[in-house]
């Protein structure tokens, strides 16, 4: 077997066995077929047959990931973007094993140690700027502030918003359901701001579009569903409102979402309560804000330290 061909039945059992989403399956097959064209190149040989790859070849792959290849918008890959092509790698080959293919352990893939995650939130100075600078007397305001709302009220991550539907959203409850990553599901809640800003954006919408959030630009949409907002778009206002709000560091719809984990942990919400809201299948996904917003460790250095005598 190819390894081309080992990647096609491998993308077709993520659909069809695990019922994995699109977006995932879109991105095994990017990190795959990016390590497939790689090994044609350097080993055209041994790749029409899956069986002959070996330890040796990843070793090769990953310096030319470290060393060599460059992302055309982004520079040089981060040691966690390196990761994610070796763990493409590591579930093809559990599917090969499963399939009862001879190939190579996926154990003997070990990935990079990384650097403990930089988080970027935004103070509730910031907040407030951002949120101010929509103009909501314009229907795009007023559905950017709504945007912002939301985003900071619930966690949701930017697919999850872009792919919310009129019907699914239980505003008067403040409170709805979402399938988040790896087809899991949870419980989002919506603030009185939130609720506040969704209300008065929704009674403008006249259109019979089921989004939630609706572009108001652009060509004319040949169905109700072409009206919504995709996460490209969402992204791209976040960051002109950022600018708008002179707040000099690039953020993401995902700052947001760490915004919204930093605040419920500053204002005492436990750990695992929040893993919860945020949708991780490991508390140690949400460990990662416990350096930021652990409050007894200022208690500590004020108390203890010699500077604050």
């Amino acid at each position: 077997m190819s390894l081309h061909e080992a990647v096609l039945q491998f993308l077709e059992y993520c659909e069809l066995d695990r019922n994995l989403s699109q977006r995932t399956i879109r991105m095994y097959g990017y990190y795959l077929n990016f390590f497939s064209e790689w090994a044609q190149k350097n080993f055209p040989d041994d790749v029409t047959d899956v069986t002959k790859i070996s330890d040796q070849h990843l070793r090769r792959f990953r310096l030319y990931l470290s060393q060599v290849y460059k992302n055309q918008y982004k520079g040089p890959l981060k040691r966690q973007s390196q990761n994610y092509f070796l763990i493409a790698l590591r579930s093809l080959l559990r599917f090969l094993i499963r399939e009862e293919v001879s190939v190579m352990s996926p154990d003997k893939i070990d990935l990079g140690k990384t650097r403990d995650r930089d988080i970027k939130f935004l103070t509730p100075e910031d907040l407030n700027r951002l949120f101010q600078t929509p103009n909501v007397k314009r229907v795009q305001g007023l559905r950017d502030r709504t945007i912002l709302e939301v985003l900071f009220s619930t966690g949701l991550r930017v697919s999850e918003l872009a792919g919310l539907n009129r019907d699914q959203v239980n505003v008067e409850r403040g409170e709805f359901g979402v399938i988040g990553k790896g087809g899991k599901a949870r419980v989002v809640f919506l603030s009185k701001n939130a609720i506040e800003w969704l209300n008065r954006y929704m009674q403008t919408r006249k259109d019979p579009s089921p989004a939630v959030f609706i572009r108001y630009k652009g060509k004319t949409a040949e169905s109700p569903e072409k009206l919504r907002l995709s996460p490209r778009q969402i992204e791209r206002l976040v960051d002109r409102y950022r600018i708008t709000a002179g707040i000099t560091s690039r953020i993401t719809p995902h700052v947001l979402r760490h915004s919204f984990a930093t605040d419920l942990l500053m204002h005492g919400a436990d750990l695992r309560s929040v893993q919860e809201m945020l949708g991780h299948k490991n508390i140690a996904t949400t460990q990662i804000y416990t350096h930021v917003t652990n409050p007894h460790l200022k208690e500590v250095h004020e108390k203890f330290h010699s500077g604050n005598k």
